[in-house]
């Protein structure tokens, strides 16, 4: 999707540090096919991050506004690849966040065109990775959970998974707007859909809710916890260790503890915990799933530890954890983590 159509040929380019200049002068011409080659063109100059110095130091950002509204869907989503590239550098992103092209791209969210819906989604997206993106598009959230439960109805996967990844991002940083557009209850009927995609990011952007003290209880109270103690068995570690922290973040408070271990979800823990020392080679995106799927799933146990039974219960298992603490090829974060279990079960007044 980050490629630059190929179906049109490229503009005519100028020599050196006349060709930027030259091409966005073409965006203004009259003629659909000209300005269409011209974005076609800058998609491949942009990939040198000189060219997108000089289009950012020479103001041409703003001339891609008028572009959003082109009557061609074509020059519409061309424009959009051209920002996505371009966005892949941090001085457009600096450049398009204190520009106002944010409110007219986020309409494009609703454009005729797929391609062009897809992609401007795509720029959303990207921005939302670095918390002063992420922070600017609050804003937007109310507009994004709209368009989310469009998608969701239409059953469109690709849209759905980067409005779900884009909201997570932004939740991570700040979760009440979510909040405020009843977020806890829309994700939670996705956390069992048949795709592993919209799982993982559904999951996500659960825990990313629940880690404030409204998303807990939230959570709580849309008796969420059995859907997500479910996904502690998905095929996908990822899903696995969003559920997990999830679980984390709920079981800190008392109904949230409560609701875990009528679930019975510590043996559950336990098993991820120890499965985890039985698979040593994986790729290592794979590895790093795996990681955060065992220290959530530590944290958690930390957590149900502070209540009666809990403690009872792991008191019981506490030997598969000291393993975990004295295993010297353990990870440092997890030898903690395991460390700081083994305290809290142990802990006498």
């Amino acid at each position: 999707m980050t490629g630059p159509p190929t179906l049109w040929t490229r503009a005519p380019v100028a020599f050196g540090r006349l060709a930027v200049p030259q091409l966005f002068g073409e965006l203004t011409r009259p003629e659909a096919d000209v300005r269409l080659r011209a974005l076609v063109s800058l998609c491949g100059l942009m990939r040198d991050p000189e060219r997108v110095y000089q289009a950012v130091r020479g103001g041409f950002l703003e001339q891609l506004k008028v572009l959003f509204v082109d009557e061609d869907p074509s020059v519409r989503t061309t424009t959009c690849e051209l920002l996505h590239l371009m966005t892949s550098h941090s001085i457009s992103r600096q450049a398009l966040l204190s520009s106002s092209l944010l409110p007219p791209l986020a309409l494009l969210m609703d454009d005729s065109s797929s391609s062009c819906r897809r992609r401007s989604l795509l720029v959303l997206n990207g921005l939302a990775l670095l918390p002063e993106g992420a922070e600017a598009l609050l804003t937007l959230i109310p507009k994004l959970m709209q368009k989310l439960r469009q998608v969701m109805e239409e059953e469109v996967e690709v849209e759905e998974v980067l409005l779900l990844s884009t909201i997570t991002s932004c939740s991570r940083l700040n979760a009440l707007p979510a909040l405020a557009c009843d977020a806890i209850l829309l994700v939670g009927g996705r956390l069992s859909h048949l795709s592993p995609n919209i799982r993982r990011e559904a999951s996500a952007l659960l825990m990313a809710l629940s880690a404030c003290e409204e998303g807990r209880r939230r959570v709580c109270e849309e008796a969420l916890l059995p859907a997500v103690v479910e996904l502690l068995q998905d095929g996908d570690v990822e899903v696995q260790a969003n559920a997990a922290g999830v679980l984390m973040y709920t079981s800190v408070i008392t109904t949230g503890k409560q609701r875990c271990l009528d679930l019975n979800v510590i043996p559950m823990l336990l098993g991820l915990v120890t499965r985890d020392q039985e698979e040593q080679e994986e790729q290592e995106e794979t590895s790093r799933s795996r990681k955060a799927l065992v220290m959530f799933s530590l944290r958690a146990l930390t957590a149900l530890a502070e209540a009666p039974v809990g403690r009872c219960l792991l008191l019981e298992q506490l030997p598969l954890l000291v393993r975990r603490c004295g295993a010297a090829e353990e990870d440092l974060d997890v030898r903690r983590a395991a460390q700081t279990a083994v305290r809290v079960i142990t802990w006498t007044p």
